[in-house]
């Protein structure tokens, strides 16, 4: 403990830029946690449902049904009503902008934290190299102390494991974070192909029509 507090003491100018990383990863873990608790929905339930809306060509139901989920699926199911309303032709493309665009609100601040995930060992190792060369140049003004020197050597190592305790803690929460937005995008995948299910349905019916009508 003496060790630890000896070194913030003297080593704090370069153990402040890792602090200041430590307190955004956390921060942005908190943010993107909230946000993705407060938009976590049970989509095994809402799909069937929505499928027995648009079966029935209610889109108003549908609407309604994307309304009471809310959340960012919501939405998007919202924006795939309305698009799928007034423009079946087009639908993919339109919903793929608007997945996108809820995409990047998942996504929010998660490049702070794969940044900070790739930066902070090296400022570790920056902190560490400093420190070594500070023992260095007392080393040689005070002569062969093997004990400052060993102390010294400690000292610095501890940037070093401050910034991959950081860059690890940064990591996992990156990947875990990045895995629930890979969810989200599934969810908005299944969503598109349930609507391009119907599209599909109504252009092959419009072809049949169209054939019984050449035929005649």
């Amino acid at each position: 403990m003496d060790l630890l507090i000896n070194s913030i003491q003297m080593d704090w100018p370069v153990l402040l830029p890792i602090l200041i990383c430590s307190i955004l990863v956390v921060a942005v873990a908190l943010n993107r946690w909230s946000f993705y608790n407060k938009n976590k929905r049970d989509v095994i339930q809402f799909i069937p449902k929505l499928h027995s809306e648009l079966k029935d060509n209610n889109l108003t139901g549908a609407e309604k049904l994307a309304i009471q989920l809310g959340g960012v699926i919501g939405e998007v199911t919202e924006e795939a009503v309305r698009i799928f309303s007034e423009q079946k032709k087009g639908f993919s493309r339109s919903f793929d902008i608007a997945a996108a665009l809820a995409t990047r609100k998942l996504e929010h601040h998660l490049t702070i934290m794969g940044t900070i995930g790739g930066v902070a060992p090296f400022l570790g190792l920056f902190g560490t190299v400093v420190r070594i060369l500070y023992t260095f140049q007392d080393l040689a003004s005070k002569g062969n102390q093997s004990a400052a020197v060993a102390s010294g050597i400690a000292s610095a190592l501890i940037a070093t494991a401050f910034g991959l305790g950081v860059a690890i803690v940064a990591v996992i929460c990156y990947n875990s974070f990045q895995a629930i937005v890979k969810r989200y995008e599934d969810d908005f995948q299944l969503i598109k192909l349930l609507f391009l299910s119907f599209v599909d349905s109504d252009e092959e019916v419009k072809v049949e029509t169209a054939s019984n009508i050449t035929l005649k």
